[in-house]
């Protein structure tokens, strides 16, 4: 389907003025309605504000596409706004936006929009193009532009077609010259405007270069002009600009750039350039599915593109455990604060066994406890997935199961007459009753994934020269044993004993700040502690302290101390100070997505009542997955709003006399007005600097 015939004269404004995006597409919304096309413009109007949440359409170079598939467009139809002074569409590179095409789509299933974005998209890539679109000075001649790019268009991809069903031999043997045929995918994750544009930016890259290029796209509309065996047999280089997983194997010892799509259509020219002349490391295949190739043939920010891909596949099936389990736990607080214990919450009879009081919310706390419990193996797992596929899920998992267990699993056996060897074992690695001073927690999680994954990938190539008789137990046999043996061994005895000392020196830190008097020194540390690994072992190491300190309290009481003794009020103040700092990241975080949305995906901005809820209820945890997806912008952030908070906490004395539950147990704390003031501040600072630190989010 052509653009052309999409659009209208009446549809057209080439002196738009709108004052920000909403009122661009308002605008752009009443010339669509000038289409004709459109049976409820009311409908259609939230369609197109619906699809915006899910990401911008601003892609950068001063243009944007917003699109809606709708029951309420009886018709495809474009509308176009030219904006000589520009509108901040809050576009993937920050840059205003002068030139908008608004796309209506009926639903079905022909998916018409997606082709009418990838053609217009590809010829939006050509700066003249663009160029001449804003100078016109009609609708017509607008039109007229339109007409004659598409046409040329047409022939040049006809010119293509021949090409490409009778090569010249010139075209078999690179060009002529000592340039050589490169062959590229593009892929982005909505499959939509990037997939093109880059297409569009690789294949004019080659046309100015003089180098002979075939690019195949794999948009939401499935792949398109694909690589043929005998393209990648005679190419001489490969570029795969991909934010998208695609299938890598058939490029199995080729020369091979790996890049981002926004590489593909920023830096064209150089990526063609250099897969002409075979500048690239040697790609080498798995042969399963997977992807193996040496850490020094990778390029920089190639890593670094990598490593967050796979980081953040195990964030998006971490996430649901977080906030489903989170909100759970929240909900066992609140029943047993609603049948009235609440109150008592700091009490013998109730402290520790608060969220548990009643069949319900045992039941609730119970089910929620093991969901959270399965964040951390969750996140692992799915990292180590996406580095060495299915081979790696298990490893991934067990990796991150000895992340949240700790190492107790034979703390309770009473062994006796050992040897060395197994005396090690016993006393170095096995080191607490609950492994709560071996637990290493999500950035223990993490790193398992990481290790996890690579370790599969080391199995795969170390095992690549059996005989193929052994093919089949590769996979069932020698990965999972192979790579839970390993992972196994660099938990207990390396990571989680590491992470078991750092918590001793913690705790001994904590304990002398207590003895010295030193409140408010205590509370700045104790509430960033709890925001440092948001359950994990510098996390656990402050709570643990904190409800120790109610269980001195508890014994300096029996010993005939009065509620208003320093030493007694100096461990509610602990306890305090703990609860302050965990709930300062989920409440910040929340207060970010809100007043810096464009910091944040559509997913994480979705999550904000679920944030609230479970920060309200001391479930730090609920900030786990932005701490992974971004950990060197949101960690600090947290850490200082929860340091702020904590120490505010002590600075106005305010007392705890509850290990949990949030606002829930608020009646048992000391000067409250004043506590909630030290929480929120907190909070806000920690918004404020997730707002200057973080950058935009790609969606």
């Amino acid at each position: 389907m052509r653009v052309r015939d999409l659009l209208a004269p009446q549809s057209i404004e080439l002196n738009g003025a709108p004052a920000n995006k909403k009122e661009a597409i308002e605008q752009m919304v009443a010339l669509m309605e000038k289409r004709g096309n459109i049976r409820d413009i009311d409908t259609y109007r939230a369609g197109v504000f619906a699809r915006e949440e899910e990401g911008t359409t601003g892609v950068g170079e001063g243009i944007a596409i917003p699109h809606c598939k709708s029951d309420a467009v009886s018709a495809p139809g474009l509308a176009a706004m030219v904006v000589p002074g520009g509108v901040d569409y809050e576009a993937l590179d920050d840059e205003p936006v002068d030139l908008i095409f608004l796309i209506a789509a009926p639903n079905t299933k022909d998916n018409v929009h997606l082709e009418v974005l990838s053609n217009l998209s590809m010829l939006l890539m050509d700066e003249d193009f663009t160029r001449a679109l804003k100078a016109a000075k009609s609708p017509e001649e607008f039109l007229d532009i339109i007409e004659k790019a598409e046409n040329a268009k047409a022939q040049k991809e006809a010119a293509k077609e021949a090409a490409r069903e009778e090569p010249s031999d010139e075209q078999a043997n690179g060009a002529g010259s000592d340039k050589g045929y490169v062959i590229a995918v593009t892929a982005c994750p909505t499959g939509i405007a990037h997939t093109y544009m880059a297409a569009e930016a690789i294949e004019k890259a080659g046309e100015k270069l003089g180098i002979p290029v075939k690019v195949e796209t794999r948009g939401s509309s499935g792949p398109k002009n694909i690589l043929t065996a005998e393209d990648i047999q005679r190419a001489a280089g490969v570029v795969v600009a991909c934010d998208a997983k695609v299938p890598m194997d058939r490029f199995d010892g080729k020369h091979l750039i790996e890049c981002k799509v926004a590489d593909g259509i920023h830096k064209a020219e150089e990526l063609v350039t250099r897969a002409s002349v075979s500048d690239a490391p040697i790609y080498h295949a798995s042969g399963d599915g997977g992807e193996e190739e040496d850490d020094k043939d990778k390029e920089t920010d190639s890593i670094g593109h990598q490593a967050y891909t796979h980081l953040m596949s195990g964030v998006s099936h971490m996430l649901p455990f977080v906030i489903g389990g989170g909100i759970m736990v929240a909900l066992a607080f609140l029943i047993d604060t609603i049948a009235g214990y609440g109150a008592s919450a700091g009490s013998a009879s109730t402290g520790s066994a608060f969220g548990t009081m009643l069949p319900l919310s045992a039941f609730f706390k119970y089910a929620g406890g093991l969901a959270m419990g399965m964040m951390v193996p969750v996140l692992a797992g799915y990292i180590a997935y996406s580095i060495a596929d299915r081979p790696g899920l298990a490893v991934g998992f067990t990796g991150g199961l000895l992340a949240t267990s700790g190492n107790a699993l034979f703390a309770s056996y009473n062994w006796t007459n050992l040897g060395a060897f197994n005396s090690f074992i016993a006393n170095f690695a096995f080191q607490g009753a609950d492994g709560g001073s071996t637990v290493s927690g999500f950035l223990g999680g993490i790193a398992a994934g990481f290790v996890a994954g690579f370790v599969v990938l080391w199995l795969k190539k170390l095992t690549s020269k059996l005989p193929a008789s052994l093919d089949g137990i590769r996979p069932t046999l020698i990965y999972p044993l192979g790579g839970i043996f390993i992972i196994s061994l660099l938990m207990c005895f390396i990571f989680n004993p590491l992470i078991g000392l750092i918590n001793a020196g913690l705790s001994s830190m904590l304990t002398a700040l207590a003895d010295a008097n030193l409140l408010v020194v205590m509370g700045l540390i104790l509430g960033g502690m709890m925001a440092i690994d948001m359950g994990g072992p510098i996390n656990k190491a402050a709570y643990v302290f904190g409800t120790g300190m109610l269980s001195t309290a508890a014994e300096l009481m029996d010993k005939g101390a009065s509620a208003t003794d320093p030493a007694v009020i100096a461990c509610y103040v602990a306890m305090a100070a703990v609860m302050a700092g965990g709930m300062v990241p989920p409440i910040g975080i929340a207060l970010a997505t809100i007043f810096f949305p464009r910091k944040f995906t559509k997913t994480q901005r979705d999550t904000k009542v679920s944030l609230f809820v479970m920060g309200a209820s001391f479930i730090t945890e609920a900030a786990i997955p932005f701490a992974a997806a971004d950990p060197l912008h949101t960690i600090p952030a947290t850490l200082v709003g929860s340091a702020i908070a904590g120490g505010l906490s002590a600075l106005f004395g305010c007392t705890l006399m509850a290990p949990h539950g949030g606002i829930f147990v608020f009646a048992t704390v000391g000067n409250p007005l004043f506590y909630i003031i030290a929480w929120f501040v907190g909070s806000i600072v920690t918004c404020l600097l997730l707002g200057l630190l973080k950058k935009n989010a790609e969606e």
